[in-house]
């Protein structure tokens, strides 16, 4: 798999290709110093994810997200110093599959690319935990296209409600005794009809639209494959 790094320090950028390259199977294919560079290499390079700093200069990394989603289709993983930093909420919205914190380890960082890289969704269990009180402390669903929720099947909505709890295609699969195939299919037709660029779009429309509730107070015990699960 492909990896663009984007972050403002040559020394971490340097320490971010050493650990990713020890991996089997991935391989750095760029580095960016500021969003618009971050973009620009995104659509040249084609990455298969691109790790981006959370204070990334220029147009900052929600905009640098939003681009690369819409002109690359690139996953983008950002990493915070911390679960206070309001833009995982807007790097979410703008359709960030992961949402790390920089004090993650090593070797949860390698698993959490190739998550999101084979099309998962990854998210640190403390940014977890704030995402869920932040949802949780709206009166009511805001997601301007809840209406959307009337075009996908019951079994469409299903798969949606079980992607938002955390399982992955295997689980929902087993859940629903169905084919992997098939849980797969569910997915990416809930997907196109919500317009949705990853799993992680699916999630936060599923909280946003009432398809599930958050429970404020919810533990996450343990670092989890699927943003919002607990």
């Amino acid at each position: 798999m492909r990896v663009l790094i984007a972050y403002g320090q040559s020394l971490v950028r340097a320490g971010f290709r050493m650990l990713l390259e020890s991996a089997d199977g991935i391989r750095v294919v760029g580095e960016a110093t500021s969003g618009e560079e971050a973009v620009a290499l995104a659509g040249r390079i084609r990455p298969d994810v691109a790790l981006i700093d959370a204070q990334l200069s220029g147009i900052g990394s929600v905009e640098a997200t939003r681009r690369m989603l819409s002109e690359s289709s690139v996953a983008v993983m950002l990493l915070t110093a911390s679960e206070d930093d309001e833009r995982i909420f807007g790097a979410l919205r703008a359709g960030a599959s992961g949402l790390l914190l920089k004090d993650i380890e090593p070797s949860e960082l390698v698993r959490a690319v190739k998550l999101v890289a084979d099309g998962e969704a990854a998210l640190s269990p403390s940014l977890a935990r704030r995402v869920i009180a932040e949802l949780a402390a709206r009166q009511e669903p805001s997601c301007p296209s809840s209406n959307l929720v009337d075009e996908l099947t019951a079994r469409e909505r299903e798969v949606v409600v079980l992607v938002a709890l955390g399982l992955s295609n295997d689980e929902i699969a087993e859940r629903l005794v169905v084919s992997r195939a098939t849980a797969k299919t569910h997915v990416s037709r809930a997907m196109l009809k919500l317009a949705a660029h990853d799993r992680a779009k699916l999630v936060v429309f599923a909280y946003e639209t009432g398809l599930v509730v958050p429970r404020a107070k919810a533990p996450v015990a343990e670092w989890q494959p699927l943003p919002l699960a607990g």
